[in-house]
């Protein structure tokens, strides 16, 4: 499984010792083992995660999505939340770059050359 989903084995005892993830048995040797559907769980782990999304709240939308039940709403109030904090880092990056290309000015505009 951590070959196919390009996730380290530890990562994945992480994901199963924190619950977000079971083996549907183990091996004689003791290996987990993983039906398929593991294998887009991870996937969408991955995704979640990269939206930096916490583990409490991947777990809580795993087992929305596990049950069939519907709870939009929270998932809808996670991701406005992140949206939002996206945004926030956006803004601040663009501020960040006018600052840095004032700086930038105000250098060549003291002897500076311009490449």
């Amino acid at each position: 499984m951590a070959a196919r989903s390009g996730l380290t084995v530890k990562t994945i005892r992480f994901y199963c010792d924190e619950g977000l993830i079971h083996p549907a048995s183990r091996s004689d040797g003791g290996f987990r083992l993983f039906s398929p559907d593991v294998f887009d769980e991870l996937t969408f782990i991955r995704t979640l995660r990269a939206l930096e999304i916490p583990l409490p709240d991947v777990l809580k939308i795993l087992e929305s999505r596990r049950s069939g039940i519907c709870t939009c709403t929270s998932l809808q109030s996670t991701i406005r939340s992140k949206a939002g904090e996206i945004e926030q880092k956006i803004s601040a990056l663009r501020a960040m770059h006018i600052e840095l290309m004032d700086l930038l000015n105000d250098w060549q505009d003291c002897g500076g050359r311009k490449p």
